[in-house]
């Protein structure tokens, strides 16, 4: 599903990743842990096509992403991936609906087909009952929630999540843990998650640990 070859990436005179080698198979859920600085958050953007490596390819499901412009990346991404970060990242305005909405309009699907799984999800993610709330009244749980529904709306079969529980209590960080065994089961989709937390790192088919831009345990 996922193959990088020797990515590297510097911010200036920093040298971040320094030649990373990495196969993700379908399916699978692998977690990256590593102290702070080691380069995993820096990885999960390149991997996920956010952020461009200064060398080095990417593949995702045979295609080599890294050669493509950034109008024909956008619409992969959307399409295609799906993103889940520590900061949910909902927009104030809008009800969970239309948040979760968003990504497939951006897709071009129809309102009312988008709607209606937003609503499937929701509902699946125990938040049929929240639909028209907008963000500041929902709980922290809630909201992640509502982040997890936008990032399946468009039915990725890749999902790369950044610290996802980081901001959860161990109560609502378990559940969300959960949860991506749950989708794992159910859609087969891939994750790939970069986490401090050690409980959801042990329960990833495998813990890929990083130390100063490299890989050093698969």
């Amino acid at each position: 599903m996922l193959k990088a070859q020797s990515i590297h990436k510097s911010y200036g005179k920093l040298h971040i990743l320094k030649g990373v080698d990495l196969e993700v198979q379908r399916g699978e859920i692998v977690t990256i842990v590593g102290a702070s600085g080691a380069g995993k958050s820096s990885l999960l953007n390149i991997l996920g096509t956010l952020d461009t490596p200064d060398s080095g390819q990417i593949f995702i499901d045979g295609e080599e992403v890294s050669k493509y412009n950034n109008k024909n990346l956008s619409i992969f991404r959307n399409k295609r991936i799906g993103f889940i970060f520590q900061f949910h990242h909902l927009l104030v305005e809008f009800s969970a609906l239309e948040n979760v909405c968003i990504p497939a309009f951006i897709a071009g699907t129809p309102k009312a087909a988008a709607e209606k799984r937003a609503k499937e999800l929701l509902e699946m993610l125990g938040l049929g009952h929240r639909t028209d709330h907008k963000p500041a009244e929902l709980s922290g749980g809630e909201q992640q929630r509502v982040a997890v529904a936008r990032a399946l709306i468009n039915n990725p079969a890749l999902i790369f999540a950044d610290e996802p529980s980081g901001n959860l209590d161990s109560k609502n960080a378990l559940e969300l843990h959960e949860l991506f065994i749950r989708l794992r089961k159910e859609f087969n989709q891939t994750f790939v998650i970069v986490t401090h937390n050690e409980d959801l790192a042990a329960m990833a088919d495998r813990k890929i640990v990083m130390k100063d831009g490299l890989i050093v345990n698969i």
